[in-house]
């Protein structure tokens, strides 16, 4: 160092020390009440810099999600085949979305691809042709492979496993090109075919020794290896072997990218107040189908509606007789009342949240319009028999029987739906079955004047299950046994539309047409609730099809934050 540069420092460090022995010295100089407001002001002042210092820090970091943390959250119901081939409950469901993935998956704001890197489509809409990401892994640690995507179709083809997926790809062949690309070939097109590319994918190299008879039983079945966001790390179970939780950690070579949360627990319970009761003891963090004050609502994809059999009953076929039967349901009391108002009013056949314009629902008196319409439609009221009737159809309007599932709320509901027809003087007794007698011997063989009833529609909103003609007979599911040849045209080219904007026109055409015609009395659609704690961030509902649905971003979900520059923040 220059002579110069340390005399110079020699002089600034006396300096420093002379002015802070003043200041001490003019402290201790000072009386004890003025030393003790000096103290107080430079606590003050010191806390302002530390103060200010972290706002302008503040000002400059941005916040981004940290890993860690875990969740842990409650289901109705005990899993039994963690599998997407087999998968039968909203455990099942739960548990297979959050450790398989499949080539499409779910995502907030519609489908996205997971383990495909890319597809395209022909031209004629009956080839897709997916690539696999290069990092694709199962949670083994294996790649994933075409072979494993096809080996994974093949199986849901065989009717030997009798999997629920059968329909969906049972015309489908299913090529590896190569071990990065797989080709599906349609009979014809069929635009809502990338829903069915989320079925999970399993490992080959693990399934392919399995017999279809050890399927259900082999111990993959709840140890499952997938490439999900999570794998399972450990099961408990009671003494008679029942699962009562399943513990899962992040996965971390998942192809959307490690998951924030480091994993969630499951526990299982038996009935929905078994587990309201343990969401309020603080026994679970998190819960779907339970009511709070803070619970997130999404659409529900499901339409609620009483469906007309207008083969039972032969007054029912009459438009006047189901319009005044629609009209007189008192939705708004339903959905605010019944329902605590977690719920979306009805009265076509498309759920809230696919952009479809309902038929505005009737105001004013609900009685006196019902009233007036059958009036109009040739029915006249007697007080002697307490019926109406048309003479010119020499038909007679009621008794009408009222079939649902005895379950809580569609009995509740079905109950109000009774009352209101009663009030226009149309006679009704109410049948209630347990769910699979009201499937075995009312749905299948259609043997009911009207059905309370709801149908759940898909992410593809492909509405020909449930109207066209052919499939009004089981195993079809026309329960409203509807005829219309203008909607089964449309319904045909709906299904074949690959133009968003022109399947939307072709779906509010459908919509339309089918609320004209009264097939049902429309009702509702519910809302899905699902209650987390305050610290769980970035959780986005998309409309719900399935309770699993609400994983559509699990990756994204983070109790806890960091704060870093701009420019290290991720899609910066």
């Amino acid at each position: 160092m220059a002579p110069g540069a340390s005399w110079l420092k020699k002089l600034m460090r006396r300096r420093r020390i002379a002015i802070f022995d003043k200041l001490s010295s003019f402290i201790r100089s000072l009386p004890p009440s003025d030393k003790a407001i000096a103290a107080l002001l430079g606590l003050l002042f010191a806390g302002a810099c530390v103060t200010g210092l972290y706002a302008l820090e503040r000002s400059f970091l941005v916040a981004v999600p940290a890993h860690g943390g875990t969740l842990t959250e409650g289901i109705v119901g005990s899993p039994r085949f963690v599998n997407p081939l087999l998968a039968f409950t909203d455990a099942d469901r739960d548990l297979t979305t959050l450790t398989y993935a499949g080539l499409m998956g779910v995502g907030p704001d519609g489908l996205r691809p997971i383990l495909a890197e890319s597809y395209t489509i022909s031209p004629d809409g009956r080839v897709y042709t997916f690539i696999l990401r290069k990092d694709a892994q199962f949670s083994d640690g294996t790649p994933v492979t075409a072979q494993d995507v096809v080996f994974t179709i093949q199986k849901a083809q065989d009717p030997a496993l009798k999997s629920p997926e059968l329909s969906n790809w049972a015309n489908v062949t299913a090529e590896a090109v190569d071990a990065r690309t797989v080709r599906f070939t349609l009979p014809k097109a069929y635009a809502p075919f990338l829903t069915d590319t989320t079925l999970g994918i399993l490992p080959s190299h693990l399934w392919k020794s399995v017999s279809d008879e050890e399927f259900p039983f082999t111990k993959l079945m709840s140890e499952p290896v997938g490439a999900g966001p999570f794998k399972v790390s450990h099961i408990s179970r009671d003494k008679t072997g029942t699962i009562t939780g399943y513990t899962l950690s992040a996965f971390s070579r998942y192809a959307l990218g490690k998951p924030y949360l480091n994993g969630f627990t499951f526990h299982f319970y038996a009935s929905v107040e078994d587990l309201g009761t343990a969401y309020k003891q603080g026994g679970v963090e998190s819960a779907y189908g339970i009511a709070t004050p803070s619970a997130l609502r999404s659409p529900y994809s499901r339409v609620f509606a009483v469906f007309f059999n207008q083969e039972e009953d032969k007054a029912l076929g009459e438009l006047a007789v189901r319009k005044a039967l629609s009209i007189a349901i008192d939705r708004n009391h339903l959905v605010g009342t019944t329902l605590g108002g977690y719920a979306t009013p009805l009265t076509g056949p498309v759920p809230p949240g696919s952009g479809i314009t309902e038929p505005a629902q009737v105001q004013g008196d609900l009685v006196a319009l019902a009233k007036q319409t059958l009036t109009d439609g040739g029915w006249s009221y007697s007080t002697t028999t307490s019926a109406w009737s048309n003479k010119k159809l020499k038909l007679t309007l009621g008794p009408i029987t009222l079939s649902t599932s005895n379950v809580p709320e569609l009995k509740t509901l079905a109950g109000e739906v009774q009352a209101d027809w009663q009030a226009i003087g149309v006679a009704s007794s109410l049948e209630l079955y347990d769910p699979t007698s009201l499937t075995t011997t009312v749905i299948r063989p259609r043997k009911y004047d009207t059905l309370y009833f709801g149908m759940v529609v898909g992410h593809d909103e492909d509405l020909f299950a449930f109207w066209d003609s052919s499939q009004k007979n089981d195993p079809g599911l026309n329960i409203a046994r509807y005829q219309n040849t203008t909607v089964d045209t449309l319904l045909e080219k709906a299904r074949s539309e690959s133009d968003p904007a022109q399947h939307a026109a072709d779906l509010q055409k459908i919509s339309d047409a089918i609320a004209a015609d009264y097939p049902a009395a429309f009702t509702h659609s519910p809302d899905f609730l699902y209650s987390v704690p305050k610290d769980l961030v970035g959780v986005q509902l998309p409309q719900i099809t399935s309770p699993s649905d609400r994983f559509a971003n699990v990756e994204s979900w983070h109790r806890y934050t960091e704060w870093v520059w701009p420019f290290l923040a991720p899609n910066q």
